[in-house]
């Protein structure tokens, strides 16, 4: 067996084809996909999860009649991201003439019905509302910077339903395309599953991956070259290495917020937790090997 990487790619390198930032997310994927193939190269086995904040989006916009619910749309972009990454990554292998091929894994993931999220949903999916829906949708909303939007529960991820598949296809030496958008959210009820409205960070799902196939490292990719404190200000600092007890303290005074590098950094030091030997990593696209060798990026590691 190779050794493993989980590597996690933001939804916004995945923007929609018609988007407006075309060109610059082209670009981005484009150096996302040199990176797999680096790993390839490198004898590294490689998952891929990704988000899908912008895809989700733009299809609940124009869903104007309501008729799928919120894991269905989950789903739906899972099957749409996986097809175009599967396709690209495919064509590449081919050119380079690499043995490996991918395989999409339409993902389910287990939450806990009795999360707090579910009493108190604060994540934002899809448009603003027009005044008649926000009078007539039976939805949690709430008023945004930008306007009235749905919001739902954010759940931590319990357990991956499709786990084994996953494994097997890792022991084939395939390229796994999985867990997109956080996953699908279901919860059991008696002996079955039910799909439930929620999204589960893309970042926290990665983390329970990689730690479920016991990986040797998980990579979350990002817009930043490294993990920085005093972020924007004349004190920025970079960092190439974060210790747990460093990043615990750095979260208590209100470096990583929630909203943007908190759950990363939550992430990596769940990873890092669960397997001291799993190396965690945040950088910027394009630089995976050189994170791996310590050269960029920055590892949260144990002490």
């Amino acid at each position: 067996m190779p050794k493993i990487v989980v590597y996690a790619i933001g939804g916004n390198a995945l923007q929609n084809p018609q988007s407006s930032a075309r060109e610059s997310t082209s670009g981005i994927l484009a150096k996302v996909m040199s990176d797999v193939v680096d790993l390839l190269e490198s004898g590294w086995g490689v998952v891929l999860t990704h988000g899908n904040g912008p895809q989700v989006g733009h299809l609940m916009q124009i869903d104007e009649d309501f008729s799928h619910t919120m894991d269905e749309w989950v789903s739906a972009t899972q099957g749409m991201i996986g097809h175009s990454l599967s396709l690209n990554l495919d064509s590449i292998l081919l050119k380079r003439r690499r043995p490996e091929r991918t395989a999409c894994v339409i993902t389910r993931v287990e939450v806990d019905p009795g999360d707090a999220g579910f009493s108190l949903p604060t994540k934002p999916v899809g448009p603003i509302l027009s005044d008649k829906v926000v009078m007539t949708a039976d939805w949690d909303i709430a008023e945004t910077v930008n306007g009235a939007r749905r919001v739902v529960a954010s759940p931590m991820p319990m357990g991956v339903l499709d786990i084994e598949v996953i494994k097997k296809l890792v022991e084939l030496r395939a390229v796994v395309i999985c867990g997109g958008g956080g996953g699908i959210p279901v919860v059991r009820k008696s002996n079955h599953y039910i799909g439930v409205p929620a999204v589960i960070d893309k970042d926290r799902l990665s983390a329970l991956i990689a730690i479920k196939l016991n990986a040797d490292a998980l990579i979350i990719s990002t817009a930043v070259d490294s993990v920085k404190t005093g972020f924007n200000t004349p004190n920025q600092v970079s960092h190439r290495v974060l210790t747990l007890d460093e990043c615990d303290a750095y979260i208590e005074q209100g470096e990583f917020p929630e909203g943007s590098m908190g759950p990363k950094i939550g992430s990596l030091m769940e990873a890092a937790l669960h397997n001291p030997s799993c190396q965690a990593i945040l950088c910027q696209p394009g630089d995976a090997l050189k994170a791996l060798r310590s050269e960029a990026g920055t590892k949260i590691v144990v002490k």
